[in-house]
């Protein structure tokens, strides 16, 4: 597995171009499964500060991109309010990979297609890094929220259930 740990992806690349400090984390999906909370145990990381990335699109026809914690689950109304938009819907998973270039379990909001608007949610803000896909399964990168939030245009808003 030594060849795996040494891989480069394109986020990393990205990074790296951008001269954005960032620390590379492998782990195995096969051992792990993919889903967020398995991933961040997987690492040792806090699950608060492991970020998915989800793609949607709005009753305008515009995609959005919203990164929260693994464990939480996207609030659609607090989405839409995030980015002006009467409603928003998840994008079908057979629709990721042609829009964004990425398969399930390995979108990143860094690299895709296309830039999007993207909103984090507003916990970001409280972790010194958090870790968010690197744009393959098995490889995240964790960097500090300010240079993803620079990187990638975003913004922040309170985007979770049940959170106040």
């Amino acid at each position: 597995m030594s060849k795996q740990k040494e891989e480069k992806t394109n986020v990393m690349r990205i990074l790296e171009q951008k001269k954005v400090a960032y620390t590379a984390h492998c782990y195995d999906p096969e051992v792990s499964g993919i889903d967020g909370i398995s991933v961040a145990k997987a690492l040792g990381q806090d699950s608060a500060a492991v970020f998915k990335t989800l793609v949607a699109k709005g009753a305008s026809g515009g995609y959005y991109v919203f990164d929260i914690p693994v464990a939480e689950t996207l609030d659609l109304k607090k989405a839409a309010n995030a980015v002006g938009e009467k409603s928003i819907a998840m994008l079908p998973q057979k629709d990721l990979l042609p829009l964004t270039g990425y398969i399930h379990g390995g979108c990143s909001p860094v690299g895709m297609k296309k830039r999007f608007p993207t909103v984090f949610d507003e916990s970001c803000l409280a972790h010194k890094t958090i870790c968010v896909s690197a744009g393959k399964v098995g490889f995240q990168v964790e960097l500090s929220p300010g240079d993803l939030l620079d990187l990638t245009g975003g913004a922040t808003a309170e985007l979770c259930t049940g959170l106040s």
